[in-house]
């Protein structure tokens, strides 16, 4: 099978051809664990999830790594343990802890690696070493920069000139930068922030070193695929390729950029002040099951903007319902559906790859249908505990409001049809019409007791 993915590094989707088959290395950034991941924190880690099972698939589990860091050292965090009176270590702890449990409930594969940034500050130090030895950086009062002057390609990732990127970013001015773009890779620290020694003196790390340094570390200087939110393109994404290829020389670094595109809730940009902004968390304490939400996040490509919708969760949830009827007991095949491998080959086309799903589901191939859903994430056995057995005869509802349409058609008057269906739906029940029949399927909230007063 060949894989076919859209590079941002050369913006075209091009072939995908790894510098050791027997060796697949991806590299993702991961959050900075302060709080709760919010759901749009969570669409990276479905986007390359599914990424990470079709390289398994192709090359085999043995011969691919995936790597996803926590950032365990960051201002946010420093400004939670002086508010809460905790220690760092205890936060970020319970905060790496909820993380991997939240992820887990979406269905994603643990990495391989995951490194946390304060286990790597001596790599981070040796690289800053090289880069200063190099002239790519100087240390100013108690800092460390990058020089971005330094680096004829910088900028070349998103394809802005350094005079674009300041009047487009917020840039730190401080006397001692030779540029205004120059951005930190150590830092001063005081009593009350974290801090290691280094040849520059008691300080941390900058952001963008960490994830250099980490890479460099578990999968050298070389790797396939290096991917995360298109928010991190820049200047996160930007300053690692230019501290790593400076360091490590020009040809080197990720041969593949792969960005997945923002997440909105019913049509706007999630925001507190929207009461749009919700952590993955908070919607399964809501009743929307991992899968669920895992779906509607496949069911959009990753390099379009994705909108959560009440409506796309009922919807999800039904056609799980309906592929979870089908599956119930049986043995997946050893095979997946070739349409659903060459959606996936096609710059991970998950929507296409669920259309695939549904033509499976209407052909009644109940073992392929799990296999391949399994590829995605989906129909897996640990994924099911949603599915409730339902204590409630929906096929009396379905004769009951059966029988009310004949009615209907007879004396024209819709009056207890369309109160059964609105009353049917406010229930959580999905209702499906046709000429022939009428079916109903629990959704994600299905509450019976909303029905009894029909009896």
């Amino acid at each position: 099978m060949m894989i076919k993915l859209y590079n941002v590094k050369n913006r075209t989707k091009e072939a995908f051809t790894p510098i050791d088959p027997k060796n697949v290395r991806m590299y993702v950034c991961g959050p900075t664990v302060y709080d709760r991941a919010h759901i749009g924190n969570a669409r990276p880690v479905v986007v390359f999830d599914t990424l990470y099972r079709v390289l398994q698939h192709t090359y085999g589990k043995e011969h691919v790594s995936y790597a996803r860091n926590f950032t365990d050292v960051d201002d946010k965090i420093n400004a939670k343990s002086i508010e809460t009176g905790r220690p760092i270590r205890d936060i970020t702890n319970e905060t790496i802890g909820w993380y991997l449990e939240d992820m887990n409930e979406l269905g994603a594969l643990e990495p391989d690696f995951a490194p946390r940034a304060t286990e790597y500050i001596a790599e981070m130090i040796t690289m800053i070493e090289e880069l200063i030895e190099k002239g790519h950086a100087y240390a100013a009062e108690g800092h460390v920069l990058f020089d971005v002057n330094s680096y004829d390609a910088y900028g070349a990732l998103s394809r802005r000139s350094v005079d674009d990127m300041i009047a487009g970013a917020r840039v730190e001015i401080a006397p001692y930068k030779h540029n205004p773009m120059d951005f930190v890779l150590w830092k001063p620290s005081n009593d009350k922030q974290p801090g290691w020694d280094s040849p520059w003196g008691h300080g941390r790390p900058g952001w963008h070193i960490e994830c250099s340094a980490m890479s460099r570390a578990l999968f050298g200087d070389k790797f396939d695929i290096h991917g995360g939110g298109l928010d991190l393109q820049f200047p996160h994404h930007e300053n690692e390729i230019a501290q790593s290829c400076a360091c490590c020389g020009d040809d080197t670094f990720a041969n593949v950029w792969m960005h997945n595109e923002m997440l909105q809730v019913e049509g706007k940009k999630m925001s507190k002040s929207l009461g749009n902004f919700f952590s993955v968390r908070e919607l399964l304490d809501q009743g929307y099951s991992g899968e669920v939400i895992r779906f509607v996040y496949l069911s959009t490509h990753y390099s379009k903007p994705m909108d959560w919708t009440i409506k796309k969760a009922e919807e999800a949830a039904a056609t799980l319902r309906k592929w979870r009827m089908i599956t119930d007991d049986v043995i997946p095949s050893d095979i997946v559906s070739p349409a659903i491998v060459n959606a996936l080959a096609d710059d991970l086309n998950t929507a296409g790859a669920i259309t695939a799903l549904h033509n499976l589901a209407k052909c009644g191939d109940a073992a392929l249908l799990k296999s391949s859903a399994e590829l995605l994430g989906l129909l897996g056995d640990n994924m099911g505990g949603w599915v409730k057995a339902i204590d409630f005869d929906l096929s009396a509802l379905e004769k009951m409001i059966s029988t009310e349409r004949d009615k209907a058609l007879k004396n024209k008057d819709f009056s207890k049809v369309d109160y059964l269906k609105l009353t049917f739906v406010s229930a959580g029940l999905d209702v499906q019409m046709s000429k022939e029949n009428v079916t109903l399927i629990a959704g994600p909230k299905f509450d019976s007791s909303l029905l009894e007063d029909l009896f």
